[in-house]
């Protein structure tokens, strides 16, 4: 799809909800261009929906202009911090809010005062208080607001919906679910990265898998009544460093030796030589792709560090119960120990047993005996691949809902992920506490 600039004249005709259609372009806004908002920017302007993007608030200038020109974003509608785009005019029909997470609470009022409808990365916020108080903003002026739970808008989750309404394994008894975050995932994020550590973001199981919390109760289909956990930072921690290890990988003997799987070379300097997922983090990682930016990110920055000897205190593994309303029970574990890979799933009916993969479903049935597979052809799971065409369906829904007046589409408002993030918060409490906490 082309972009078309947009002049200020425009940005006086704009919605003020979604429900009514519009006979023009959806404008959108974008607060954070880091590799969510990009992401984000790039799906909607490949849709079928007509979109322009009228403003972008980012405080690097690179990724600000890169994203500026790549859309044709009108000068006027650039900005170095989100609050100054908040302090104008509405620039657009709605925003896509995807700054820091402990950020989220005052981008949120700001842009809902303003009128935006709203399009929330997760999660929603950093504490049940703030969390409340976005749903609660968000009613009180009347706005749209989604958050990006897009595990719910994948082919796989929608095919695998449809066939648990259709009953084809009966009731829903319990339910199996594993987050394999993949090692080095893990160590790029939760031990050198942005989500390290709970005083400066949160908690695991709310910035990794309040996803998987969300997706378990949208398939479920029942609120939970009661929920238990248990988990710890087991590993990545200074006694566990092996002998030899230093500060950091381009000086670490065993990061040079190849027998570290966690040394920094072996991810970022892989990405940069062979492109696809460790690509995505490279470029997180260092400014540029190129190997003189690579070299200079791991010696100076934050992804260069030992995964013993870095500042982190959030859990590497984490296992939570749940009990819904009517008894249905379901398991859920988080774990860095793994291969990157995706969500695997057993759902266990009274007439059948459901496995899934994140892409491939298979059902067999009592009655028959018979194994039913069926191929969901989403791709990968990663950031870098699209959540397995969740993040591709969640803008297409968004934009529609907006576009044709038709908030049906969006399977999430601010009440329902308010309701799904309390139990994430409930169940950290439970890990803390050793207790069982009811809701």
């Amino acid at each position: 799809m082309t972009q078309v600039p947009v002049g200020a004249a425009e940005f006086s005709n704009l919605r003020t909800h979604v429900g009514r259609p519009l006979d023009r372009p959806v404008t959108l806004a974008l607060a954070g261009a880091g590799a969510r908002g990009t992401g984000y920017a790039d799906l909607a302007a490949a849709g079928d929906i007509p979109v322009r993007i009228t403003a972008v608030a980012e405080p690097r200038p690179r990724p600000r202009q890169a994203l500026a020109e790549g859309h044709q974003v009108p000068e006027g509608g650039l900005f170095a911090d989100w609050r100054e785009m908040a302090a104008r005019p509405r620039l657009a029909d709605a925003v896509v809010i995807a700054v820091q997470d402990a950020e989220h609470l005052a981008a949120a009022e700001a842009f809902a005062a303003r009128g935006y409808d709203i399009l929330l990365e997760k999660p929603m916020a950093t504490s049940v208080k703030d969390v409340d108080r976005i749903a609660a903003v968000a009613e009180a002026a009347g706005v749209t607001l989604t958050v990006c739970h897009v595990m719910r808008y994948t082919p796989y989750t929608v095919r695998l919906k449809q066939l648990l309404d259709a009953g084809r394994i009966g009731g829903i008894v319990s339910v199996q679910h594993l987050e394999p975050i993949g090692y080095w995932h893990f160590a790029h994020s939760f031990v050198r990265g942005n989500w390290r550590r709970t005083d400066e973001s949160s908690f695991t199981l709310l910035t990794k898998s309040c996803h998987d919390i969300d997706w378990l109760s949208h398939i479920v289909g029942r609120p939970v009544r009661a929920v238990s956990s248990f988990g710890s930072l087991s590993h990545f921690r200074p006694e566990n460093a092996p002998a030899g290890a230093t500060d950091r990988c381009v000086t670490c003997p065993l990061a040079a030796s190849g027998s570290c799987p966690y040394a920094a070379q072996k991810l970022y300097r892989t990405g940069l030589r062979e492109g696809g997922v460790k690509r995505y983090f490279t470029r997180i990682a260092a400014d540029e792709l190129t190997e003189e930016a690579v070299v200079d990110a791991l010696t100076h920055g934050p992804y260069g560090r030992c995964v013993y000897r870095s500042d982190n205190d959030v859990v590497d593994h984490q296992v939570v119960n749940l009990e819904y309303a009517g008894g249905v029970t379901a398991s859920f574990t988080l774990t860095a120990f793994t291969p990157q890979e995706n969500r695997h799933t057993k759902i266990f009916g009274t007439r059948g047993q459901l496995t899934g993969d994140g892409r491939t479903i298979e059902i067999h049935d009592f009655a028959t005996d018979e194994r039913t597979v069926i191929d969901t052809d989403n791709g990968g799971a990663s950031a870098a691949e699209g959540h397995g065409g969740g993040d591709d369906g969640l803008i297409a829904a968004f934009l529609r809902a907006l576009h044709e007046g038709r908030p049906e589409l969006l399977l999430t408002g601010a009440e329902e992920s308010r309701d799904t993030h309390r139990v994430v918060f409930a169940a950290e409490r439970a890990r803390l506490t050793g207790q069982v906490v009811r809701l």
